[in-house]
């Protein structure tokens, strides 16, 4: 029979990826990113001409629950975009630190609205964890430009334009507020990871889970974090299969001799646990 505390992670993974609900029709041009510049400009007169009498035109989406599940699309109304492998994932990950007693706290790299960040916040507090930290670091404006003449692997990248993608502290702030878990085991770290990952006031880590889609994103927060993270920690790649950030974690990988298997969670994510 499951436990109180697993039947309350259960359901807040289910209620994170809003996979207890059929989700409504979403505002037409919502996930307009791969249309034409001619048809996002009509969809856009469109709709400035119907929010003007108040009125919405939605669509519902095409997409399997397999696909959900496995986090292969964007969703309109779930605080977490991962889907439930990865949440399952990040449980795993997070229960055998506590279980196996891996000093260090537990962060994410690039956190949308927040859902993987309050997952791990109600681990412990499930747990009843108390001397480990959450840390929530993002830009909360998106993602930065590409440097390609500093990374090559990014050029042509096109995050940075998808509005979808930036996600104010404010409204994540409010997402942690809404599950009870904003509390002191929470903090913030605002700014692009070149800029506040160097001197972030982490002394270990135990989890690191990194979203940043880039090869720089993904690099910035391995040349930070990789060498606090403790033996026996984990480190998870929400990304790998975006080729700039596979060729970011192997060029790490390579340069430092790491040579624990990478795992598979998905179709597009893969996690390593640190031996020493």
């Amino acid at each position: 029979m499951p436990t109180p505390d697993q039947l309350y992670i259960d359901l807040l993974k289910k209620t994170l990826t809003f996979s207890i609900w059929p989700e409504p029709p979403m505002p037409i041009g919502y996930f307009s990113r791969r249309k034409s510049a001619m048809t996002q400009g009509l969809i856009r007169n469109v709709n400035k001409f119907l929010g003007k009498r108040g009125l919405t035109l939605g669509a519902v989406r095409d997409y399997t629950e397999e696909a959900r599940e496995g986090g292969e699309t964007w969703p309109g109304y779930a605080d977490t975009m991962v889907g439930m492998k990865r949440l399952d994932n990040l449980e795993h990950c997070v229960r055998q630190v506590v279980a196996d007693d891996v000093p260090g706290d537990l962060i994410e790299t690039g956190v949308w609205r927040g859902g993987s960040c309050i997952l791990m916040r109600g681990i412990l507090k499930a747990l009843g964890v108390t001397d480990r930290t959450v840390w929530v670091a993002d830009s909360f404006q998106g993602l930065p430009l590409p440097e390609p003449d500093k990374y090559p692997s990014d050029a042509g990248d096109v995050h940075h334009a998808y509005d979808f993608l930036a996600v104010s502290e404010d409204t994540v702030r409010h997402n942690f507020e809404r599950y009870g878990l904003l509390d002191d085991q929470v903090k913030f770290l605002k700014g692009f990871f070149a800029d506040t990952l160097p001197d972030a006031p982490i002394e270990q880590v135990a989890v690191m889970r990194l979203d940043g889609d880039m090869y720089s994103s993904t690099m910035d927060a391995l040349d930070n974090l990789y060498h606090k993270l403790s033996p026996g920690g984990f480190c998870i790649i929400d990304d790998y299969a975006l080729p700039p950030c596979a060729e970011a974690v192997q060029d790490y990988r390579k340069a430092h001799g790491i040579t624990e298997p990478l795992e598979t969670i998905d179709n597009i994510s893969k996690f390593w646990r640190k031996s020493a």
